[in-house]
């Protein structure tokens, strides 16, 4: 199972650094850059809700899943 962090390509459509967006939702540049490369393994909900605020964009903008690819098939 993979969970897609989307959050840069939503941070170019809106036409916003990461360094505005940490101050808007109001967390770190670092744990920002670790949702933004995929190194994340929980995001709370408070912060998926000031992230959406902040960008004007629904959850589903910013998460997707990709089902692994199996190897045996």
């Amino acid at each position: 199972m993979a969970i897609i962090i989307n959050v840069d390509v939503m941070l170019a459509k809106r036409k916003m650094s990461v360094t505005e967006l940490s101050e808007r939702v109001g967390i770190t540049m670092a744990n920002l850059s670790i949702l933004k490369n995929g190194k994340a393994k929980a995001i709370r909900l408070t912060t998926l809700e000031a992230i959406c605020k902040a960008l004007d964009c629904q959850p589903g903008d910013i998460l997707e899943y990709r089902a692994d690819e199996d190897p045996k098939e």
